[in-house]
């Protein structure tokens, strides 16, 4: 690469959903403060672009999630997919990274790696869970792994392939000892009312699975505690359209839940306990360092193919579960988890109720979640977007290697 390029190089992401956006902007930020003139294309959203990201698709083409969705969209996403790579192999960007969206990202990589682009893929898949020889397909597709998590590189240095943990940005953004009172405050929520929040998921498609669900919990845990709060943040216009239509039957204007546009952080801190879905909130809720009860379901269909082909490895869902038992926690759920045919009302509710009724077990919650947020800063100094760019930038400045033949 020439002295020019490397002061001005032109950098692609493609970024799949809200969180990828999040994560993609605080990357161009991180790397303008190593190369000011940079350029950056792609795929991404608001926040990548009010970062001076030329984004060439619209981000929500990618937000799809599960095998069944997934199929369903395949086409669609295929022409993007061969589009993008067309694009990119034309303009021959100096280093492409995937932020998370494997299923659609690790195609293009590959595609792209083979042509002889650097390529870097920004958040493992999660192998622990899923496949773990699928770290080798990884390889395959991305010259560097940046991982979230401290027991991610181990399992590709087996494999391998050159992957680093840059610590997790969520663990930047919230403080060790998290200010409740400061929350309800922001909120407007009494201090001294037992306080639920409530976060059934941030897609349309996982409110129509889970949303009733969900709900219908909340809704018989005010039953068995009368003067409880409950809020529900909603991530979009969109979610907070179909959250309002859910909560028209709910009956009880006393106990009706305060339905928040966004401000889930404030909603997870205020709250005494979080019933929410699994995925990416259930660690923001162990930052915020809040105990809770997480749910879920995928299509039957989803269900069925990944048991059918043996692709779940593991017994535990919930990120906090996983990090406990990896963390050298032990083997006992730190967080209950129902998923599935698990995933009931009466289930979810009666999970619910006994944790916001034992104040000693959430003690205990918390003070595991205040370990567990030490763990993902790691040794690291500075933030997890600045070891991330340092990551790329050595990368980038390292001599191209050749295209696969």
């Amino acid at each position: 690469m020439s002295t020019n390029a490397r002061q001005a190089p032109l950098i692609a992401l493609i970024a799949g959903e809200d969180s990828g956006d999040q994560l993609g902007a605080d990357l161009i930020s991180a790397l303008r403060k190593r190369y000011p003139d940079a350029r950056f294309v792609g795929i991404g959203g608001a926040r990548m672009q009010l970062q001076g990201f030329d984004s060439w698709y619209d981000i929500r083409e990618l937000s799809v999630m599960g095998f069944a969705e997934v199929v369903r969209h395949l086409p669609r996403l295929l022409k993007l997919r061969k589009a993008l790579v067309t694009r990119l192999l034309t303009e021959r960007p100096d280093v492409v990274v995937g932020i998370d969206a494997p299923d659609f990202n690790l195609g293009v990589e590959q595609r792209l790696k083979q042509a002889g682009l650097r390529t870097v893929h920004y958040v493992s898949p999660s192998v622990w869970a899923w496949r773990e020889k699928r770290a080798e397909k990884i390889g395959r597709s991305a010259d560097r792994v940046l991982c979230l998590f401290p027991m991610e590189p181990p399992i590709y240095a087996k494999h391998g392939i050159d992957a680093r943990f840059v610590g997790h940005p969520l663990a930047d953004r919230f403080a060790l000892v998290s200010d409740r009172v400061g929350a309800r405050d922001v909120l407007n929520v009494p201090q001294n009312v037992p306080v639920l929040a409530v976060l059934p998921g941030s897609r349309p498609s996982e409110l129509a699975r889970l949303g009733t669900i969900f709900l219908d919990a909340a809704k018989r845990v005010a039953q068995a505690m009368p003067g409880l709060r409950i809020i529900i943040p909603a991530a979009n216009p969109r979610v907070h359209e179909q959250l309002q239509t859910l909560l028209g039957s709910w009956g009880d204007a006393e106990s009706a839940p305060l339905l928040l546009d966004g401000k889930a952080h404030e909603a997870m801190l205020a709250a005494d306990v979080v019933l929410l879905a699994s995925g990416t909130a259930t660690l923001e809720a162990m930052l915020s360092k809040r105990p809770m009860v997480v749910g879920y379901r995928v299509s039957p269909t989803s269900y069925r193919i990944a048991r059918a082909l043996n692709m779940l490895k593991t017994d535990v869902y919930a990120l906090p579960n996983i990090l406990a038992r990896a963390c050298g926690l032990g083997n006992d759920l730190l967080v209950p988890e129902l998923m599935q045919d698990d995933c009931t009302a009466a289930n979810l509710a009666s999970a619910t109720l006994a944790l916001m009724q034992d104040s000693e077990r959430r003690g205990h919650v918390v003070a595991a979640f205040e370990f567990l947020h030490q763990q993902l800063r790691g040794q690291l100094e500075g933030e997890a977007a600045d070891h991330a760019a340092d990551a790329i930038a050595e990368l980038l400045e390292a001599p191209a290697a050749p295209a696969a033949g």
